[in-house]
């Protein structure tokens, strides 16, 4: 029994070696490529490209609204997060907001006995 490839085999692989080259070869771009008109630019790329120039309305107007988002976020919303969750969790208490009288906090060993 021979060892190796057949004939057959033999000229598939050498095929197959030549057809990778070429196909390697092929992918080399040459100096004039790509060959893409300067206008063959698409509606969203035209979008981009005039939203990206500096000082556009569009963009001062994105600039704008997030700088008021991050203002109002950061220096009214949190804070009054904040307050809202140390009155309603921390504050000894609760006040009747019509008589002024305070009403003090429930006995913990109340609950304790009962589930």
């Amino acid at each position: 029994m021979p060892l190796g490839y057949t004939p057959e085999e033999k000229a598939r692989v050498q095929q197959l070696v030549k057809l990778r080259r070429q196909w390697l070869k092929d992918q080399e771009l040459s100096p004039r490529e790509p060959l893409l008109s300067a206008d063959s630019k698409g509606p969203v790329s035209r979008f981009w490209e005039g939203f990206l120039q500096p000082r556009s309305l569009w963009r001062v107007w994105t600039y704008k609204t997030c700088n008021a988002g991050w203002w109002t976020l950061t220096r009214l919303l949190v804070p009054a997060w904040f307050v809202h969750y140390y009155v309603k969790y921390h504050v000894e208490g609760d006040t009747v907001l019509e008589t002024g009288e305070v009403i003090p906090p429930m006995e913990e060993a109340e609950q304790i006995g009962h589930h």
